[in-house]
């Protein structure tokens, strides 16, 4: 009897710690994320002037609002002079998803040295206009905490929009609806290239984590009546594209069946305490 109790004992023991092994295996709950932390006004001047200086680098190209802003099919682009190989090798070294675009395009490139006259389409695939931001920001000295590197403008905007939720005080980017704010120099403004395009940044927020197709530019230049941006990946270079606006400096809509309007992000870097006491003199 003393055995059989004995037995039943270690049975139940056995028992409960089998029930307790997931809760330990379990893997420990993620850390909070911390706060967004502020950065010095010489960050902000610095993306300003990498953006200037990457257009020039690429010639100095204008495009307005109207002009196609795709490629010519079929042909090759400035993106695919062999001139232009490593400016792009370097917006994909930007981001994770770079080392599939940057392992093909490097069979090609070789392709290209060992038969001159060759087209071979560099750089065509993937859009590589995210990657241009992303580099942007990082050669600024922006860590990934402010602004996670992606491949596509969707996903750096999801992260984008929960700082502006969580920490209102200290996101370095805050959303706008573009009827609402005029773009300052440093912004960035987004657009929707869908079939079914948002018209609003808060319906993003719905579908957060979800690819969808779109654009956005870093602002250069103000003036009532136009917003001046320069972006990656348009007309198969980085340009400088030139919108038109209202006498209040807002974005107009864009033509029919083209991209939509849906976001103007506040740039706060440089802004932000302690270094906006500078704005306050």
């Amino acid at each position: 009897m003393r055995l059989l109790t004995r037995w039943r004992r270690r049975s139940a023991a056995c028992a409960l710690l089998l029930a307790l092994l997931p809760a330990a295996c379990a893997a420990p709950p993620a850390p909070a994320m911390p706060p967004p932390l502020p950065y010095p006004p010489s960050v902000r001047e610095r993306m300003l002037h990498i953006a200037w200086a990457e257009w020039s680098d690429w010639g100095r190209i204008v495009v307005a609002s109207d002009a196609p802003r795709e490629g010519q099919p079929g042909l090759p682009g400035p993106e695919s002079a062999l001139s232009n190989f490593p400016r792009v090798l370097a917006y994909w070294r930007a981001v994770a998803e770079g080392a599939g675009p940057i392992a093909r395009n490097r069979v090609l490139y070789a392709a290209a040295l060992a038969r001159p006259g060759l087209q071979v389409g560099l750089w065509q695939e993937p859009a590589w206009s995210a990657a241009f931001i992303s580099f942007v920001m990082r050669t600024a000295g922006v860590d990934r905490r402010e602004f996670p590197p992606s491949a596509a403008h969707a996903f750096y905007l999801d992260a984008l929009l929960a700082d502006a939720q969580r920490f209102p005080a200290t996101a370095p980017f805050i959303p706008h609806d573009p009827a609402d704010r005029a773009p300052e120099v440093g912004d960035l403004i987004c657009a929707d290239r869908s079939a079914q395009p948002l018209r609003h940044w808060q319906a993003r927020l719905a579908e957060a984590g979800q690819f969808r197709p779109m654009h956005c530019d870093i602002v250069v230049t103000v003036a009532p009546g136009v917003v001046e941006a320069v972006g990656g990946n348009v007309a198969d270079a980085v340009t400088l594209s030139r919108f038109p606006a209202d006498m209040a400096g807002r974005l107009l809509a864009r033509p029919a069946n083209g991209p939509t309007w849906f976001a103007v992000l506040e740039n706060r870097l440089g802004r932000l305490p302690p270094w906006n006491w500078r704005t306050a003199s």
